[in-house]
């Protein structure tokens, strides 16, 4: 076997001489970097896990560079024997992650190295650190905005089953937070099921534009070697709806690029305030002066000195949580507005709000998931906890804030009175009924019939709340048939 394809221990650099030749540049400089700058500009004890993206992209163009007679066929089965013992390392936790290292992608390689020698070194053939590490946060969070499809599905179906449950519940329907409609409390809860049923799309809409192939741009112009980008892609699975390879296909826009890393973030950004806006409902409900709704215990907590509080506390951090998704969207927008063509370090910097932003956004769809539906007990079969709804509270609201005017209105059109004259009418009514501090529907006939004689016996039927919300039974609107309609069609698109 010649020197240049030994993949023996023997051939590869000893342990020394890969920690005091830490840097791919290192013959260049005179002097090593300082432990400062060394610390500043290491960024391995946070882009660390991006480790199995990094292995997934190293062996797609290891097997590329061998089917195109770049490496040897023994060359690659090293690296792939190497790749598999990296692996196991890391896992095991046994792996040594070197701050000298700088990065995720050098410590893979320096350990490959000194585990198969030079193949480990012919790794890095046609490609630089730049198209590298596109490749990695491209694969790394093509997984990621997976698995938060799946939360999101799994918080619509609580959601979905909470409405189920309310149909028929009556709460104050609010403009301005002031009491406007009486509507189904299962048509509220499925308005936020539609709100988050738009952020899978988006993710998803996310995916398509982060599963590109940016590796084999090398360092911004491409590569002199005959590099077959299109089967890593396939590789790696990144492929459009028809299994066609997508590649990045300008060489300077590939390694500078992190549109999909902003586009994810404001996805994500958009995805926290609707969970901000169901915390703020939340969090209005459980207290004192609605008591609308009751949260399990385990998801709230006590005061230090008031032993009667119950505290909203995962809501309200929820709430606080947004303001963290949106800051990091701001910083990555700020990272690249200044940054010219092509790859910059300021790059490196995207990666701490994108990992948090993915953490915080998965801790949150997850906590909320169970904290709205309830855990499932084993021995029945059903979820329990998550959210009681106190029925009589929220129609007792309803009857206080005149929520059947506008059906008193859309009465007396029935009648023949244009609208507006008819909102004129209602209006001195309910100056009446707040003189007597009644109800509309506590106002005698005869007091009614004096704002208007077309006002009949079967006017109380719309002024009831009951007859206000099925009375609103086209589609999208709040009765109970169209709320029924509704879970139907959610039920068969999240099954």
């Amino acid at each position: 076997m010649s020197k240049a394809q030994a993949t023996s221990a023997d051939s590869a650099p000893s342990h020394n001489q890969l920690d005091t030749k830490a840097q791919a540049w290192s013959a260049l400089f005179s002097e090593p970097m300082s432990d400062l700058v060394k610390r500043y500009t290491s960024s391995v004890f946070f882009d660390k896990r991006l480790w199995q993206a990094d292995i997934a992209g190293s062996l797609a163009h290891a097997e590329m560079l061998a089917a195109q007679g770049i490496i040897s066929a023994e060359d690659h089965a090293s690296i792939q024997r190497g790749m598999a013992q990296i692996t196991s390392e890391i896992e095991s936790g046994a792996f040594e992650w070197k701050l000298d290292l700088e990065d995720v992608h050098l410590n893979i390689e320096a350990r490959l190295t000194q585990l198969v020698g030079d193949a480990g070194k012919r790794l890095h053939t046609g490609r630089s650190r730049n198209d590298q590490v596109a490749t990695d946060v491209r694969l790394w969070l093509r997984g990621e905005i997976d698995l938060i499809g799946d939360l999101l599905k799994e918080l619509q179906v609580s959601l979905v089953d909470v409405a189920e449950q309310n149909v028929e519940v009556i709460l104050p329907g609010f403009t301005h937070l002031q009491v406007a409609q009486p509507v189904s409390f299962g048509h509220h809860m499925l308005a936020y099921v539609e709100m988050f049923k738009r952020d899978a799309e988006r993710m998803a809409d996310v995916r398509r534009r982060t599963n590109v192939l940016p590796l084999g741009a090398a360092a911004l112009a491409g590569t002199t070697y005959p590099l077959d980008r299109e089967r890593v892609a396939k590789t790696l699975g990144m492929v459009d709806a028809n299994g066609s390879p997508v590649v990045c296909q300008n060489s300077l826009d590939a390694v500078s690029d992190r549109d999909f890393a902003i586009e994810f973030t404001a996805a994500a950004s958009l995805c926290m305030v609707h969970v901000s806006r169901l915390s703020e409902e939340l969090i209005i409900w459980m207290s004192q002066n609605f008591g609308f709704i009751k949260i399990a215990d385990r998801f709230t907590t006590g005061s230090s000195i008031m032993p009667q509080k119950k505290n909203p506390d995962v809501p309200e951090l929820a709430r606080g949580k947004t303001g963290r998704v949106v800051g990091h969207l701001m910083g990555l927008i700020t990272l690249m507005k200044g940054q010219p063509l092509a790859y910059n370090k300021d790059n490196q910097e995207d990666k701490e709000p994108l990992f948090d932003t993915v953490d915080t956004l998965k801790d949150t769809l997850r906590i909320f998931a169970e904290m709205v539906g309830g855990q499932l007990n084993p021995a029945t079969g059903k979820k329990e906890g998550g959210i009681t709804v106190n029925a009589q509270a929220m129609e007792q609201a309803a009857l206080k804030g005149y929520a059947t005017a506008t059906d008193l209105a859309d009465y007396l059109v029935k009648k023949g009175l244009p609208f507006r004259d008819a909102h004129e009418t209602v209006a001195h009514a309910v100056k009446a009924a707040t003189t007597h501090a009644c109800d509309l529907s506590e106002l005698p006939l005869t007091v009614l019939q004096g704002f208007h004689p077309a006002i009949e016996k079967d006017v109380y039927e719309c002024l009831s709340l009951r007859g206000s919300l099925n009375a609103r039974n086209t589609l999208g609107g709040t009765a109970p048939a169209q709320v029924r309609a509704q879970l139907a069609r959610h039920r068969a698109r999240l099954a």
